[in-house]
């Protein structure tokens, strides 16, 4: 297969981690016959910096014309601790999401055999452990309106979400149950928020569609809670936009490290695949990030075009590398520890 993969590299420890993404995906191309012809693009503060804009109409012509799009991180310390920015790298990540229709992110959480001792949470608690959430990426409180009135003295962000756009994530989340253990449960806050009784209710109607499927609901907060008390009584969950965000984040540690976990966010064409974690700039340049959620994120993308062996392929490489203890230092708990290009060089040649 002839793959054009748009590589948006971004801030921070992004360019190291997607280096390493890159060079296990070519072993991965190689060893199965395919040809992949990578095609850099600028986007967050690197993008800011060079044309003022955080997600250039060059940078997205590459994407629409590209099978997929790998993505690193965004985010840089210069616009976090300027409140008064008037242009964000963040910003170019919500353009880009809207702008390619990728109205679901798709975030597994998963145990490691070999690292089931550190997690901060007991071995008995999360073994077994294998959920996905499905956040909503377009909607909800971060593109709603915004402001300040009041000369500045109050804010407002408003949420607000239509039956479609909940009707095309869940439909996703229904579709994704029945190929796992037919469970769904629906996160919102239907005490409360009138978008979170729309969702409620949407999902409550789609029900009948999937009766093989078994639905259950529940508050965010309850969720919160639950997730690291049983998270293995989890298989797939939907939710809006701001509850993913933070749940998928707690969730996160639960495999005992954010430098572990893939995601990727998808639509109705174009899929982009990228980790979870932030672009980390207190690492950047010292080869200290850890690859391995950004080369999984690889896998998810092989997968995401029938290439079921190649990602299972990568899977197993980065699990033979931490039973091994090929790991970077937040892995380490002190011992020998490997750096960025190492652990990426490592898993390439052993694929």
């Amino acid at each position: 297969m002839k793959l054009k993969i748009a590589v948006l590299a971004g801030d921070g420890i992004g360019p190291e981690v997607i280096d390493q993404a890159v060079k296990v995906s070519d072993a991965i191309a190689q060893k199965f016959g395919h040809e992949i012809t990578w095609r850099p693009a600028l986007t967050g503060a690197a993008a800011i910096d060079a044309v003022g804009e955080p997600y250039p109409d060059e940078t997205h012509e590459i994407c629409i014309t590209s099978d997929a799009v790998l993505f690193g991180a965004v985010g840089h310390p210069k616009y976090d601790n300027d409140p008064s920015a008037k242009v964000r790298p963040e910003q170019g990540l919500l353009k880009m999401r809207k702008k390619l229709g990728l109205f679901a992110n798709v975030r597994p959480t998963f145990t490691f055999p070999s690292l089931l001792d550190k997690s901060p949470l007991k071995r008995e608690r999360i073994e077994g452990t294998d959920l996905v959430f499905l956040r909503e990426l377009t909607g909800g409180i971060y593109f709603g309106e915004k402001g300040r009135r009041d000369n500045g003295e109050t804010a407002f962000d408003n949420c607000v979400y239509s039956r479609h756009e909940v009707q095309r994530l869940a439909k996703k989340g229904f579709e994704l149950a029945m190929t796992r253990s037919k469970k769904l449960c629906c996160v919102d806050k239907a005490n409360v928020l009138e978008t979170s009784r729309l969702w409620r209710e949407t999902v409550q109607a789609m029900e009948k569609d999937y009766p093989e499927v078994t639905v259950s609901y529940e508050f965010v907060d309850a969720v919160a809670m639950r997730l690291v008390q049983w998270p293995n009584s989890y298989d797939v969950l939907i939710t809006e936009n701001l509850f993913g965000d933070i749940l998928t984040d707690e969730a996160s540690v639960i495999s005992g490290s954010m430098g572990l976990m893939p995601s990727a966010s998808i639509g109705s064409d174009i899929g982009l695949f990228e980790p979870i974690h932030g672009s980390y700039p207190q690492a950047t340049g010292k080869n200290i990030a850890n690859p391995m959620a950004t080369v999984l994120s690889s896998a998810m993308m092989f997968e995401n075009f029938g290439l079921m062996e190649e990602g299972k392929a990568i899977r197993e490489v980065v699990e033979k590398a931490l039973s091994k203890g090929i790991v970077t230092e937040d892995l380490s708990d002190g011992g020998k520890s490997y750096g960025t290009k190492e652990v990426g060089e490592w898993l390439a040649k052993n694929v």
